[in-house]
């Protein structure tokens, strides 16, 4: 937790107030921002280690931030907002967000979702090099966070390149969504399978028509798997 920065960007200035008095007590380093624009900035300068972002912002709203900030960078983002619809949900973790929590908050329950979210970006920054997953028409690197489809590569969020990595990595075995949580996600995730079905529905549109020796599949009443194909 030593030395971990944590980039606030809220209108509310009193959540932010609240929010930097209690990280900073559990020995976080806070910085605030009140609106959009100045909150990107803040990013790009203050390169914290997490972003808690609101939707409703002055001058850019969230989900443009999420956007952004996903074009530059794979560090973790969690949504804090009090448009809590399973739409605005399922956006946020289809346009890169780690997790999502609705307004008003319990304050250790989101600390608890901070320190998760933490965990498992620094397990993955610790495992060091790893082999590039290579099949007909693809190669997925997960020390790059980098997927090649013909050669060329792709756009993809973290997690749907940790969710395609894992699954690729253990090809024709099938998993349920539950223990795609656990692998992926990590054992204390604090949210719901529909996670693993938002990002199973975005990398199929990615790797649609891609390559016939191999899908992302669907094993009905069980889960999804990579498999090979004869």
């Amino acid at each position: 937790m030593l030395d971990t920065k944590i980039l606030v960007i809220d209108d509310d200035e009193n959540i932010c107030e609240l929010l930097k008095i209690y990280f900073e007590n559990e020995g976080y380093s806070v910085k605030v921002a009140n609106d959009g624009v100045e909150g990107l900035g803040f990013f790009k300068i203050y390169e914290p280690d997490l972003v808690l972002l609101d939707i409703m912002l002055p001058k850019k709203d969230g989900w443009q931030i999420c956007r952004e900030i996903r074009e530059i960078s794979s560090k973790p983002i969690i949504i804090i907002s009090a448009k809590g619809e399973v739409f605005d949900k399922v956006l946020g973790l289809e346009l890169g967000a780690d997790d999502f929590v609705v307004k008003p908050f319990d304050m250790k329950e989101l600390s608890a979702r901070v320190k998760s979210v933490l965990r498992r970006c620094q397990a993955h920054a610790s495992q060091g090099d790893e082999e590039v997953i290579k099949f007909d028409n693809i190669e997925i690197s997960h020390q790059k966070y980098e997927l090649k489809l013909r050669g060329k590569a792709v756009d993809v969020p973290p997690k749907e390149l940790e969710l395609l990595y894992f699954l690729a990595s253990n090809y024709n075995r099938v998993f349920t969504r539950d223990q795609l949580l656990d692998k992926v996600w990590g054992f204390d995730y604090l949210g719901d399978s529909r996670t693993v079905d938002v990002h199973v529905k975005r990398l199929r549109e990615k790797l649609e028509g891609v390559s016939d020796k191999w899908m992302l599949k669907t094993v009905w009443g069980v889960g999804y798997k990579f498999e090979l194909l004869t």
